[in-house]
C-alpha cells in the first residue's frame, strides 16, 4: 500500500443480510434444513465449527438470501457474552446451510476482496470498534448500522490480493510455530501429571486407606466481623489457580465486607475447592485466614498423612475423576463431603510421603517453568499475528516477516 491511505466505510463495501428467524418448535432431530448459530464460529480461530449443527423442519422454506454464500463473512450479531459479539468467520466452501437470526452475513462488493475483509475483521482495529460499541453498556445485539461507519483501508484490488497473499504466507508460518508451542506446552503439563499419577498408582506402597481415615475437617465457623478475624485474609475458589495451587487477588474480610460465617484455617491445612472439581483447585497456605463455605479446610492426621502429599493427592487425575463422579448439581457441580472422605488410595509411610512430596514439588517447579515459557511463546505469537495485521492495514507490510516468526518460534 503506497501513497495516501484510502479508506471507505464498511457500509459502502459490503451488503448485509440478517439471518433466519424460527421458533423452538421448528427444531427437529434431523432434516435437510441446517441452520448455523453463534456457537458455529470458533472464537479462538475465527473458523466455522460444524461439529454441532441445528436442524429445523423441512416444512420451512429457507430463502436463498438466508443461506451461506461462499466468500461471504458470517458475523455473530447477538450473544450473551461481549467477547463473542462481532466474532467473524470466512465462509470457505459451498455449504447448503442457513444462518440463524442471531447471525449476519456480509457479502463483499466487487471493489473488495472477501479474504482481505476477513483479515481486517479479525484485526484489533475491528475488535476495538466492537468493544467501543459495548463499553460500559450491557449490549448484546449488533446492528448493521453499528458496523457501517467503520473505516476500512481499501487499496485497489491487485494490492488487496498481494496483501492477502503476504498474510497467508505469514500466518502459515505462525500456524506451524503455534502448533509446536501448543504441543510442547501439552508435553510439559503431561510430564508432571504422568509422574504424579504413576506414583499414586504404585501398588508396592502400604495398606489402602480412605481419606477419611487419615484426614478430617477440624475448622470452626467464626464471625468474620469480629475484631480478631476481620483483618484476616479470605480465600475462596476464585483465589486459587487451577492445578498449580497459586493464590492471587487476596483480600481481607474487612475489604470484602464479609458478614456470613467463615471457616478458620491455618498453615497445617490444605484447602480444597469443592466447586467444579474438574478445575482442580487446592492450595497450601502458609498463613492463617478464613475460607468460604465452598472450600474444604482439610487437616491431615499427624503421623499418618503428610500435608504436601495430601495436596498432590488432591491434584491427581485419579482423585479428580473420583470427585467428579460424586458431584451433585449439574449446573454448579460440588463435591459432597461424605463422598470426598470415601476416596481410597495406597498410603506409603508418612516419611515416604514427605520424600515423594518433595520430589513432586521439585518436578512441579520445573514443569510450571516450562508451562510459563510456552504460554509466553503463545502470547508472543498471538501478538505477532496482530502486529502483522496492523502492518498490513497501515501500508507497512511489504513481505512476510519471516525472521520475526522464526525468532518467536525458537
Amino acid at each position: 500500500m503506497s501513497g495516501q491511505l484510502i479508506t471507505k466505510p464498511l457500509g459502502e463495501i459490503v451488503e448485509f443480510q440478517r439471518g433466519l428467524t424460527y421458533s423452538k418448535r421448528d427444531e427437529v432431530e434431523s432434516s435437510s434444513n441446517i441452520v448455523l448459530r453463534a456457537n458455529n464460529i470458533d472464537l479462538a480461530t475465527n473458523r466455522l465449527d460444524l461439529t454441532e449443527l441445528r436442524h429445523i423442519s423441512n416444512k420451512i422454506e429457507v430463502p436463498p438470501s438466508k443461506k451461506l454464500k461462499r466468500g461471504s463473512l458470517l458475523v455473530c450479531t447477538a450473544s450473551g457474552s461481549k467477547s463473542h459479539l462481532g466474532k467473524v468467520a470466512l465462509v470457505d466452501d459451498d455449504y447448503d446451510y442457513a444462518f440463524g437470526g442471531f447471525m449476519g452475513q456480509l457479502t463483499a462488493k466487487p471493489i473488495a476482496n472477501p479474504k482481505y475483509l476477513f483479515y481486517f475483521m479479525i484485526s484489533d482495529t475491528y475488535k476495538e470498534h466492537i468493544r467501543a460499541l459495548s463499553d460500559g453498556v450491557n449490549i448484546n445485539n449488533l446492528r448493521f448500522d453499528d458496523l457501517k461507519p467503520l473505516q476500512v483501508p481499501l487499496p485497489p484490488l491487485p494490492e488487496q490480493q498481494r496483501i492477502v497473499a503476504t498474510i497467508d504466507e505469514a500466518f502459515a508460518g505462525l500456524a506451524t510455530a503455534t502448533a509446536n508451542a501448543e504441543k510442547n506446552l501439552e508435553n510439559a503439563r503431561e510430564l508432571f501429571e504422568g509422574y504424579l499419577n504413576s506414583i499414586l498408582a504404585d501398588d508396592s506402597f502400604g495398606s489402602t486407606k480412605t481419606l477419611g481415615e487419615v484426614c478430617g475437617i477440624s475448622s470452626r465457623l467464626v464471625d468474620p466481623r469480629e475484631p480478631q478475624f476481620i483483618d484476616l485474609p479470605h480465600l475462596g475458589a476464585g483465589n486459587m489457580a487451577s492445578k498449580t495451587g497459586e493464590l492471587s487477588e487476596i483480600k481481607t474480610a474487612r475489604e470484602e465486607g464479609l458478614k456470613s460465617g467463615k471457616f478458620l484455617f491455618d498453615s497445617t491445612m490444605v484447602l480444597y475447592s469443592k466447586i467444579r472439581p474438574y478445575l482442580m483447585k487446592a492450595c497450601r497456605p502458609d498463613f492463617q485466614g478464613l475460607c468460604s463455605a465452598d472450600v474444604y479446610p482439610l487437616s491431615p492426621n499427624v503421623g499418618q498423612l503428610d500435608r504436601n502429599f495430601l495436596f498432590h493427592l488432591l491434584m491427581s487425575k485419579d482423585f479428580t475423576e473420583f470427585a467428579i463422579s460424586g458431584s451433585d448439581r449439574a449446573g454448579m457441580p460440588k463435591v459432597n463431603r461424605d463422598h470426598l472422605f470415601r476416596y481410597s488410595f495406597k498410603a506409603p509411610s508418612v516419611e515416604e510421603q514427605a520424600q515423594l512430596a518433595n520430589k513432586l514439588d521439585e518436578m512441579s517447579i520445573d514443569a510450571n517453568r516450562l508451562v510459563a515459557f510456552y504460554e509466553r511463546r503463545l502470547a508472543d505469537l498471538a501478538a505477532l499475528k496482530q502486529s502483522i495485521l496492523q502492518g498490513a492495514f497501515s501500508g507497512e507490510l511489504t513481505s512476510p516477516p519471516s525472521r520475526a516468526i522464526e525468532e518467536a518460534a525458537e
